[in-house]
């Protein structure tokens, strides 16, 4: 018996020639306990870190946020603080110009109270 013969004794059935007569099973291939159990904590740490990343991006961008809101309030505070001083610097030029105190005389003491 030859090599090919010998191969071909267990898949004769009614073999005749020039005859496909070989059958092929598809065997179902399943993932055994062990591996499904280790793909699920695999996946876990996963969405875990994911998670503790999306975590720590958003808290660093809340001490950004707070960082520009104080300074934004700063500069507010000091914008008002400006806007009063300009205000008052302006009082006294309009006062001094104005037509009221154009027309007023400088008061001179008559006598002075001893």
């Amino acid at each position: 018996m030859t090599y090919s013969s010998s191969l071909a004794v267990g898949r004769q059935r009614a073999m005749g020639r020039n005859k496909n007569v070989t059958s092929y099973r598809a065997q179902a291939r399943t993932i055994g306990p062990v591996s499904n159990t280790v793909i699920i904590v695999v996946l876990v740490c996963l969405l875990g870190l994911l998670y503790l990343s999306q975590v720590t991006k958003t808290n660093a961008y809340g001490f950004e946020i707070d960082n520009l809101e104080t300074q934004q309030s700063q500069l507010i505070s000091e914008y008002q603080e400006l806007e009063l001083n300009a205000a008052r610097l302006q009082s006294v030029d309009r006062v001094q110009n104005s037509g009221v105190a154009q027309g007023l005389v400088p008061a001179q003491p008559k006598s002075i109270v001893q």
